[in-house]
């Protein structure tokens, strides 16, 4: 994923202080960082409420730099014919001998079968896997900013119950940021 991909948020205690892509809220939160300050700044994945660990040492410019990927190695030599490369990752996989006798029988091997499966399996579990996503990244965010909150856990309750009505009852004495991006990511699992 390139540096403008990764969408982005900054909170500097329990205020929004950006919000965009990975590079706009580093020079942000690099901004606010000089100019100094008590409350803790973090920044989190827009998507998954990871927190992202960014090198803030030098300017703005350092920082950004240290963000960009790196090019391509001057040693990887030049692919020749063949196959292309397919972004194929080998792993190991365990079944009893039953499921490789059956795979082993199937159209194109065992390899298109497990990955016919898988699709299979992603497509008929996109939206039990989309919910669960979207529990998880609030979970993520409101266990890392409002784990202190009044109604913190009561809200934990009512994002895994799905009760959309009691979880906006409970944050809403939260700080209006914490609050807000609480809602907008919780709003996704119900």
């Amino acid at each position: 994923m390139g540096i403008g991909a990764r969408l982005c948020v900054a909170f500097e205690g329990p205020r929004r202080i950006a919000a965009g892509d990975l590079a706009s809220v580093a020079a942000e939160v690099k901004r606010a960082l000089d100019r100094g300050g008590d409350a803790p700044i973090l920044i989190f994945d827009e998507e998954t409420s990871e927190q992202l660990e960014v090198d803030f040492r030098g300017t703005v410019e350092d920082v950004l730099a240290r963000l960009r990927p790196a090019a391509a190695s001057p040693d990887e030599a030049p692919r020749g014919p063949g196959r292309p490369r397919l972004g194929v990752v080998a792993r190991e996989v365990t079944l009893l001998p039953r499921h490789w006798e059956w795979l082993g029988e199937q159209p194109g091997g065992a390899s298109a079968a497990l990955r016919r499966l898988v699709e299979e399996a992603r497509r008929a579990n996109a939206d039990n896997d989309r919910v669960r996503k979207a529990r998880e990244a609030a979970y993520r965010f409101l266990s890392t900013m409002g784990g202190n909150l009044p109604g913190f856990e009561e809200a934990n309750r009512a994002l895994f119950a799905g009760d959309a009505a009691k979880f906006d009852r409970e944050v809403e004495a939260w700080p209006a940021d914490i609050r807000d991006h609480a809602r907008k990511l919780a709003r996704a699992s119900f």
